[in-house]
């Protein structure tokens, strides 16, 4: 099978730094190459997965995400990209209506984001006339009117992600430096518990430069270490020596990367019974559940007795590159078919 990836055209593949959405769609690329199927991914210019590439641009557009006048003429000149592939998979906004407008069908579409405001009218049109995929059952619920064709968790090679000792005598808050992310939380949290914290978040943007002036920074002390956006062996090598992922997020997050990072590192996660970590975390296995400060306090005191193996084994089991495959390729052939 010949598959096309739609890539949005805000960060290269795989990302640099901070990317959810791209970081999945390069373990697609590559599992689907290791499947046995042909692949063509339209993205950026500077991405660097081993896979042929198209683009129309030659950087990614990240200071300008989410503005259409970019998006739109990416994802027109990559859909003419795209139309020899037997199914194209859009992880793009537009790029759904260019092709109902434009006629391209077996065309199939994630969406990444919340179910919520103007994405829920969108993605209530696109699934009533393509497959829409949610990536939680949680983030399917809040939007019971939208056809979602069905539910696929996002996937980690575990190849990439070798198993750490968490003998860094610290815990690690890594995502965006946003409220929605529970950062403050994070530190109030560790620190009730006695506990060091590293903070490798993403700091870029005007409105996460406020949140950390505001909030984040008069809090500092001796016990928080903030080291800014990490990749690569340098984010691995925090999430394998920490003793917890301390993930106290304030929002419905559809799925959250970031967990299933940590657990493929061996390291559990500490989170908030919101959005998808239910479906991630098992409470009291490979993390806790808190719902408030003294919770996270009191779970950060248990941590050590949580098995590390077992961990990397769910994710083995349940959030491997090769399931995530195996349940697109199953929804591609039901397509092809029709």
């Amino acid at each position: 099978m010949k598959v096309g990836l739609l890539a949005p055209p805000w960060a290269a593949i795989p990302p640099p730094s901070y990317g959810g959405t791209e970081a999945v769609v390069c373990q697609l690329a590559q599992g689907l190459v290791a499947a046995g199927h042909e692949v063509v991914l339209y993205a950026t210019g500077d991405s660097t997965v081993p896979v042929p590439l198209v683009s129309a641009v030659a950087s990614a557009e990240w200071d300008r995400i989410g503005n259409g006048e970019v998006e739109l003429p990416y994802v027109m000149a990559g859909y003419e990209a795209l139309a020899g592939c037997d199914i194209i998979h859009d992880h793009t906004l537009l790029g759904p209506a260019w092709a109902l407008a434009t006629g391209y069908d077996r065309v199939v579409t994630t969406c990444h984001g919340p179910f919520s405001g103007e994405l829920r009218a969108i993605y209530g049109r696109y699934g009533k006339r393509l497959p829409v995929v949610a990536i939680s059952h949680d983030q399917a619920s809040r939007a019971p009117e939208i056809a979602v064709d069905r539910v696929i968790h996002h996937g980690l090679d575990l190849d990439e992600y070798p198993q750490g000792e968490g003998d860094g005598d610290y815990l690690l808050f890594l995502g965006r430096m946003t409220p929605d992310k529970g950062v403050r939380e994070a530190i109030l949290a560790a620190r009730a518990a006695g506990e060091t914290l590293i903070i490798a978040a993403k700091n870029r943007e005007p409105a996460e430069k406020r949140y950390f002036a505001d909030q984040i920074q008069p809090l500092l002390a001796d016990d928080v270490e903030v080291v800014g956006e990490v990749a690569g062996e340098a984010k691995l090598n925090l999430l394998g020596a920490a003793k917890a992922l301390l993930n106290p997020i304030q929002w419905a997050e559809p799925f959250g990367l970031v967990m299933i990072e940590a657990m493929a590192c061996g390291t559990p996660v500490i989170a908030c019974p919101i959005g998808a970590t239910r479906e991630i975390v098992d409470s009291g296995h490979t993390g806790f559940l808190c719902a408030d400060t003294a919770e996270l306090a009191a779970a950060i005191h248990r941590v050590d007795r949580l098995d590390r193996g077992l961990c990397r084994a769910t994710v083995t089991e349940r959030f491997s590159t090769g399931r995530m495959i195996d349940d697109h390729l199953t929804l591609y052939q039901e397509m092809v078919a029709r």
